[in-house]
């Protein structure tokens, strides 16, 4: 089940995508604990969920985010 990001977490993504940071993702992915790095092109919605893109092509979907360069955003419980 999706869950909404924090508006500040939103912020935060808005800023990278503006600025071009180049950003460090740790996030969850088949049950495991991923990280990449790139830079967030943009931001969609697909099917009702959140996704960021980046500039790999690779999409990853903002509720599954557990850091965003460094800065915690959900527990890492998985």
């Amino acid at each position: 089940m999706y869950e909404p990001i924090s508006c500040e977490f939103y912020d935060q993504l808005e800023v990278a995508i503006q600025r071009k940071i180049p950003s460090t993702i740790v996030y969850l992915k088949n049950e495991q604990k991923e990280s990449t790095k790139g830079i967030v092109k943009t931001m969609c919605v697909f099917n009702c969920k959140e996704f960021l893109i980046l500039d790999s092509g690779e999409k990853i979907r903002l509720d599954l985010i557990f850091t965003f360069n460094g800065k915690k955003h959900r527990d890492a419980h998985i």
